[in-house]
């Protein structure tokens, strides 16, 4: 059994580690941690003359740079004069030239939300009359694409190093002294301090693209790196480089001057080990918390160092939880994890689990504030994710847990044995007069009768030491491998320590998934904000159509039982009266954010006149926005509209709805 332990731990963590690749890559790009909420001119709007200029809220302060606000014509070409600029609280305006022409114009925007993540986004507004735009404002999604994978990998990345470098010190301190002189574990934590460090300065490089252009030759340009480096994110990301520097000398102490003292000696050493690696790592947490969620929103004060105290705790428990894993598969014979440290870090676990309930529960209040947002927003079914498989890491601590009092109870049974084998073995060493009279000296081969062998030595002996000496080496090293495989036997005889073992190496497997949702989770929006978003604007075409005295707003959701079958059709007809009317048609998908289906048709019904269907050929203008002008309405009445959906080549659904026009 036991020589099929390490190629099933390399297979498992393999697989677990491929697991989260497929979260990682099948996650969304970064989602708009600031929310659009309100425009002027609004979208879908249709403004007598041309405005001065262009205004954006958002639900929180944003970064802007010199492209972050562009208006384009009908023809593509950008109309915006001069930068945008903040005007006031959370809107931000740019002005545009003058004597514009009447059609239909596109707003595309994007910028920096306050915890670090791109919004993009883009919309519509006419001058005079709507007309047909050709304006293009890019495929590339803010924070998608190579470079948004490239920075989600590093991400996930640093996270991981973090876990590990902060984790496995804290479980050699607190819990296994004698753990500073195994390989397998120094191993451990100098490849969470190179992880760490690798991510951080690969995150410095992408940034600049990652919030811009999103194209990976602009992830050395150095003028975009000196932008970044003015950012909040940027001076954390610094920040995070200084402290792994000190965080390099604390390792080469650890693994140098402390594993080489007696345990005895180690006391004060210790002590100050635990106070500079506790300044070194809150800081490090401090790098994430000051720049991401916590440092915006409801209570920034507070979140802060509650986000600090999370991240701390995660460390030591997934930290430590890897280090004892490494201990239990790859500790010497010689070196084994006693139980007395599997217990010190059952406890250190057990607090972990405590500050980790107390301080996630003050993070799920804070970003999703309701029911509905937890949910019905990608953010809430996350934090359900990720709430299960903390759970479920802890009935796998619990059952470890049993098997450490298994493997105590055994560890106390053996003492009187090995007392009496010592004893034995020390009479072995003092052998009676009896035994030293027939002696010679130990190791010459002579005895008291004279040399073995004797006589000289005959010719061709050279060739004979040349012979003995290579049996010799060969038998030297078939010893030790019969003395290897006598260890690692001993070592996985104990059923109890195999189960200790096994159990381990599950919650650990938990643990790596754990994180990969945790990276995600970082960079959905928060369902707090997007709920509020959805109140304040209930899409932001809705406000376009209250514009018009009579206008009438449609929500048509559908669902046409295929891949992204669901989501929501609204329709403003203005100014709903008989003769001319405008519709705008957005198509919203279950997150509230506009996007493109494969077809839309609309047709128009008047029962109680035996009229229509009337059908509306409308104009695709931009993603999930449609127009059509001159749409006549010959009676007023209670109009049923017919919205077709189409969303694959055989995914489709017709739905209605009354209202009365005229």
């Amino acid at each position: 059994m036991s020589q099929t332990i390490a190629p099933r731990f390399r297979t498992l963590m393999l697989l677990l580690m491929a697991v989260a690749g497929v979260l990682l890559a099948g996650a969304a790009p970064a989602s708009a941690h600031a929310a659009l909420t309100g425009s002027d001119p609004q979208q879908g709007a249709v403004v007598d003359k041309a405005p001065a200029q262009v205004s954006l809220t958002f639900s929180e302060q944003v970064a802007m740079s010199d492209d972050s606000l562009r208006v384009l014509d009908p023809k593509g070409n950008r109309v915006d004069a001069g930068k945008p600029a903040n005007v006031s609280g959370t809107t931000y305006a740019v002005r545009l030239r003058s004597g514009l022409p009447d059609g239909t114009y596109t707003v595309a925007y994007q910028v920096v939300s306050a915890d670090s993540h791109p919004v993009g986004g883009a919309y519509t507004f006419s001058i005079g009359a709507p007309s047909k735009t050709s304006a293009a404002v890019g495929d590339q999604t803010a924070g998608g694409g190579i470079v948004g994978g490239l920075y989600g990998i590093g991400r996930y990345v640093s996270y991981a190093g973090f876990v590990v470098l902060a984790g496995g010190a804290a479980f050699v301190l607190a819990c296994w002294q004698r753990g500073s002189g195994v390989r397998a574990v120094q191993r451990l934590v100098v490849s969470g301090w190179v992880a760490l460090t690798a991510s951080t300065l690969a995150l410095l490089l992408l940034r600049g693209s990652y919030t811009t252009s999103g194209k990976i030759g602009d992830v050395f340009d150095l003028t975009l790196l000196g932008q970044v480096l003015q950012t909040k994110t940027g001076a954390a990301l610094v920040s995070r480089l200084l402290l792994l520097a000190a965080a390099a000398l604390f390792v080469a102490v650890l693994f140098g001057e402390y594993q080489k003292r007696a345990d005895d000696e180690k006391r004060d050493l210790t002590f100050g080990l635990a106070i500079g690696g506790t300044v070194v790592a809150v800081g490090l947490a401090a790098s994430w918390a000051m720049s991401e969620h916590a440092s915006t929103g409801l209570q920034p004060g507070i979140a802060m160092p509650v986000d600090v105290v999370h991240l701390l705790a995660v460390a030591a428990w997934l930290g430590g939880l890897v280090a004892l894993l490494v201990g239990l598969y790859r500790a010497p014979a010689e070196t084994p994890v006693e139980t007395a440290a599997v217990r010190r870090f059952s406890q250190v676990a057990f607090g972990s689990v405590l500050a980790l309930v107390a301080t996630g529960t003050y993070q799920s209040w804070r970003q999703v504030g309701s029911w509905s947002a937890l949910t019905d927003t990608r953010y809430g079914q996350l934090l359900l994710v990720k709430v299960g498989l903390v759970a479920l890491m802890v009935g796998v601590a619990w059952t470890s847990r049993r098997w450490t009092g298994r493997l105590a109870q055994t560890a106390a049974a053996k003492a009187p044995a090995k007392a009496r084998t010592k004893v034995a073995a020390t009479a072995g060493r003092n052998p009676g007069p009896d035994a030293k009279a027939g002696a010679g000296k130990p190791g010459t081969g002579r005895t008291e009768t004279g040399k073995a062998g004797g006589g000289k030595a005959k010719p061709g002996g050279k060739t004979a030491k040349g012979e003995a000496a290579r049996r010799a080496a060969q038998l030297a090293r078939q010893q030790a491998a019969v003395d290897t495989a006598r260890r690692k036997r001993l070592r996985d005889a104990d059923p109890h320590r195999f189960g200790l073992r096994r159990s381990v190496l599950m919650e650990a497997g938990v643990a790596v998934v754990l994180l990969a949702v945790t990276t995600v989770l970082t960079q959905t929006e928060p369902g707090r904000t997007e709920t509020e978003a959805r109140t304040a604007t209930s899409s932001p075409a809705s406000s376009a159509s209250s514009s018009g005295v009579g206008a009438v707003t449609l929500d048509m959701p559908f669902d046409t039982g295929g891949k992204d079958g669901k989501g929501v059709v609204r329709i403003d007809i203005d100014p709903a009266r008989v003769g001319g009317n405008e519709l705008h048609i957005f198509s919203l998908g279950p997150n509230g954010r506009l996007r493109d289906i494969t077809e839309l048709k609309i047709a128009f019904t008047l029962a109680a006149k035996d009229l229509g269907p009337l059908p509306v050929n409308p104009d695709h203008v931009t993603t999930g926005h449609w127009v059509a002008s001159g749409v006549q309405i010959p009676m007023a009445g209670d109009w049923q509209v017919a919205v077709t959906v189409r969303t694959s080549d055989i995914d489709q659904v017709t739905v209605t709805k009354n209202t009365q026009i005229g």
